[in-house]
């Protein structure tokens, strides 16, 4: 399948293409997305791609419910696998990237304690995204069990539905957030020092974020969709995920 969708890119990459594609994309690609869009019209210029963000699993939701997405980047590997099993997909999940989580804050930490750092008194509010449906919640929740300081900060928890409205929750009403490292390579966050307002979380804590791409069955015969499909998994949009921090493969 995926020879057949790179030929086919191959084949139109010379002809004008000019329609709309519209893609579910995890929260945490949000600050790379328009870059990516970019550089993705800088070889389709007439092709318009519709975004639509979100946690992975409010997506997959919206997805088997009829939701017009042609194409899904989820920030796991769960949802994707579900919906190729279930025929909702038509490509086997493939992964685009990896990623993985930082604690942030707005004020200056001691971020040499790594995630033993949220049991500290002063902080009282802890920022995470929804780990039933977020794979970045669920990965801040796996490093804190196995760094043993889950039972002690879980009443800390300040829940967000998505890993872009956990960064949203961590700079303006918590103390410290778990978020996605590659939020923190956005020029928006560019005030925020490493060492100072945040710091990695030992990926030996968690499990690899791997995330998935899939076409999904409303964009099967779309040569549009297939050409996306392939920059993503291209080097040029390669380049573009290790600029925000991520792991490609």
């Amino acid at each position: 399948m995926k020879l057949k969708l790179l030929i086919t890119a191959l084949l139109l990459s010379t002809y004008s293409m000019a329609g709309t594609i519209k893609i579910a994309v995890a929260a945490n690609v949000s600050y790379a997305i328009d870059d990516l869009k970019k550089e993705f019209n800088k070889l389709y210029p007439d092709t318009k791609v519709i975004v639509t963000l979100g946690s992975s699993g409010k997506l997959t939701a919206q997805i088997k419910n009829g939701a017009p997405y042609q194409l899904f980047m989820s920030a796991n590997m769960k949802y994707p696998k579900a919906l190729y099993k279930d025929k909702t997909a038509v490509t086997k999940p493939i992964i685009y990237a990896q990623g993985a989580i930082a604690l942030l804050s707005n004020k200056a930490q001691d971020f040499t304690k790594g995630i033993k750092l949220l049991k500290d008194k002063k902080i009282s509010k802890i920022a995470i995204a929804n780990p039933k449906t977020a794979p970045y919640g669920k990965a801040a929740v796996e490093a804190m069990k196995n760094a043993g300081v889950y039972n002690d900060v879980k009443k800390k928890f300040v829940y967000a539905e998505s890993i872009s409205q956990t960064v949203s929750y961590t700079v303006t009403a918590t103390d410290i957030g778990v978020i996605a490292k590659s939020s923190l390579y956005s020029p928006k966050m560019a005030e925020f020092k490493k060492g100072i307002n945040w710091g990695e979380v030992d990926p030996k804590l968690y499990t690899p974020i791997n995330q998935g791409i899939v076409i999904l069955k409303e964009g099967e015969k779309n040569a549009e969709v297939a050409a996306f499909y392939n920059f993503i998994l291209s080097e040029k949009a390669k380049k573009i995920f290790e600029d925000f921090g991520y792991i490609v493969p």
